[in-house]
């Protein structure tokens, strides 16, 4: 565990017109653990059978495709946040690399997704134990869920980041149990080794893959979450890019091993008893209740507790970033002395989390964080390019391939995802950017005020 002294490193915040209020003690490890928390390391258990069924069973090439398009994100990210290293994430950079006003279209647009993903995990993990636990309302699980992460994001980013840590320990001991399980059923003839969940030639059709790509590679979106943390780290010019990239790669690997043995243990994707659960009856088939009881609690806490602190803690770091900037109201920026945590944003977040995952349906939910996620990123790769080759006026080789031709492959890629959302999902949400605009309109008074971090 690293060492938690604060440090402050040479110029901080201040360079960029702010006051250094939380508390800089999180290392690459703590990074590199809570966006491996946030994306979750069993998320495929969650989603396996709906998966397997839209790419005819090559689940583990979906969750190598969908890495290689998110890596070219991650990139833009690492360049960003070594230009701005500041809470804020989308919003600070996309202020600073366009102008405010887009700035902030930007960050109210990353909230559509912050906001939402509590809700949306919270509800999943309670769906989840109502069914193993009939008796007890999905709700009551989710209130219970609230209310711990609160306590923990309020307290302070050390003690968060020690729960990081243990759900990390927790998530990984369910992959291990599935993993040397379904080796062991292999090995003993239960099932066989196959390559054709990487390439099936006979079911193969790129329609199928990429359409199938479009939903695994949501369980890569979290790792930009990291980027949120940037003043509650030691050396975040330094440690925020890596921190992602890192575990992008380290998610890809677990994804493609689980899903893989998953096909090896269950070949035949259309024969699930319940596709929503596929996997639990996976586990199960390849080492018996206690490996499916252990996938499902470690899901369950992945989901309910892990993402759900991480989430928590990201949308409350954009709030507090927005309302320092007098785009949002001010009492979200208040810090804790004691803590030194933006505790009024954290709990404001707990209070409309609770509304919005026991009212509204799942695939609505899902919809919506989809697209607050992928538009953000349309808005950073463009970013990069204006604030490197535009206004940095960098044009050597080396910039013109880091700084437009990189984040240009990464905007077609993302691009393309987002075309494939939904019509639900972008209705709803441009009916949230049309929000957001007349918000904008208000708080600037019609364009005319920038936020004071800016004024010259």
């Amino acid at each position: 565990m690293a060492d938690k002294k604060e440090v402050v490193p040479a110029g901080g915040v201040e360079e960029f017109g702010y006051k250094q209020e939380l508390k800089r003690v999180l290392s690459f490890w703590d990074l590199l653990v809570y966006g491996l928390v946030f994306m979750v390391p069993i998320a495929p258990m969650g989603i396996y059978g709906v998966v397997a069924q839209a790419s005819k069973g090559m689940v583990p090439l979906t969750y190598i495709i969908g890495a290689v398009a998110m890596v070219f994100t991650a990139l833009s990210y690492w360049r960003m946040a070594q230009a701005y290293p500041i809470a804020g994430s989308v919003y600070s950079y996309v202020q600073r690399g366009i102008s405010p006003h887009v700035g902030f279209i930007a960050g109210w647009t990353i909230l559509l997704d912050y906001i939402l993903v509590p809700a949306l995990v919270y509800l999943v993990s309670g769906l989840w134990l109502s069914a193993e636990f009939p008796a007890i309302p999905f709700w009551v699980w989710i209130i219970a869920f609230i209310v711990l992460n609160t306590i923990l994001n309020v307290l302070g980013i050390d003690i968060m980041a020690k729960a990081m840590w243990i759900m990390l320990g927790i998530e990984l001991l369910a992959f291990l149990a599935f993993v040397i399980a379904a080796i062991i059923a292999i090995a003993n003839g239960a099932a066989t080794f196959t390559f054709k969940p990487f390439f099936d030639p006979e079911n193969f059709s790129w329609s199928f893959v990429l359409t199938a790509t479009s939903i695994s590679v949501l369980s890569y979106l979290g790792f930009d979450a990291i980027s949120t943390l940037a003043e509650e780290t030691r050396d975040p010019k330094r440690m925020i890019g890596r921190s992602m990239v890192a575990a992008l790669g380290l998610l890809a690997f677990f994804f493609v091993i689980q899903t893989w043995l998953a096909g090896c243990i269950w070949p035949d994707y259309n024969s699930f008893p319940n596709p929503d659960v596929a996997f639990f009856h996976i586990a199960e088939k390849a080492g018996g209740a206690v490996v499916r009881v252990l996938c499902l609690i470690g899901t369950v806490l992945a989901w309910g507790v892990g993402d759900g602190l991480a989430s928590q803690a990201a949308v409350s770091r954009i709030l507090y970033g927005m309302a320092r900037d007098e785009q949002l109201p001010p009492f979200l920026a208040k810090v804790s002395a004691k803590y030194k945590t933006p505790w009024v944003a954290t709990i404001v977040v707990a209070v409309i989390t609770l509304p919005i995952a026991v009212l509204l349906p799942l695939d609505k939910l899902s919809s919506l964080v989809n697209f607050g996620a992928l538009t953000a990123f349309l808005f950073l790769h463009v970013t990069v390019v204006s604030n490197y080759i535009i206004k940095g006026k960098q044009f050597s080789f080396r910039d013109i391939f880091n700084y437009l031709l990189l984040p240009l492959i990464g905007f077609v890629i993302i691009g393309f995802v987002w075309v494939s959302l939904d019509a639900l999902a972008k209705t709803l949400g441009f009916i949230w950017l049309g929000v957001g605009l007349v918000l904008l309109v208000i708080v600037t008074r019609g364009f005319k005020k920038v936020p004071p971090a800016l004024q010259v």
